[in-house]
């Protein structure tokens, strides 16, 4: 299945939550789970402010939607992610049974989604997940570019 036009709907959204991460001083990622087109989880990064390195935007909406489901397992559910996801993120996107993942900016040096590992196709895994990168790949990308510079 390829981009459609609801994938860059969602990613905005996403977007709209990494400006959110920005403004308080975090990573600017956001991370928005949809189910049957109803959003059931959503986060940004908050590892600074909540002093918990696992606070990650994928994270984040992966909890809320556990909560919002009532159950560890989302299957038939889309991530959709402002930057590929990171090896913590993404074997929990694994373990919770993402049916799909949409990311914007790919994250070579890090990335764990197709760039640097692709642990949605490992073979000692028992769930395949599948993945769309580059959605709105310039926005997520200069908008991670301008926080950085700014940190600078």
């Amino acid at each position: 299945m390829g981009v459609s036009p609801r994938d860059e709907m969602w990613m905005r959204q996403a977007l709209e939550l990494a400006e959110q991460a920005k403004s308080e001083g975090e990573v600017p990622i956001g991370a928005i789970l949809v189910h049957r087109d109803q959003v059931v989880g959503a986060g940004y990064n908050r590892p600074i402010s909540s002093c918990d390195p696992t606070s990650h935007a994928e994270l984040e909406a992966l909890r809320a939607a556990g909560q919002t489901l009532r159950n560890y397992r989302l299957p038939e559910t889309v991530l959709y992610v402002t930057l590929e996801p990171c090896v913590m993120c993404m074997g929990a996107i694994v373990h919770a049974r993402v049916r799909r993942l949409v990311y914007g900016a790919s994250d070579p040096k890090r990335g764990a989604a197709g760039s640097v590992e692709a642990l949605h196709r490992a073979d000692f895994l028992n769930h395949r997940v599948e993945v769309v990168g580059g959605v709105l790949a310039d926005e997520s990308r200069e908008m991670l570019l301008e926080f950085f510079a700014q940190r600078r």
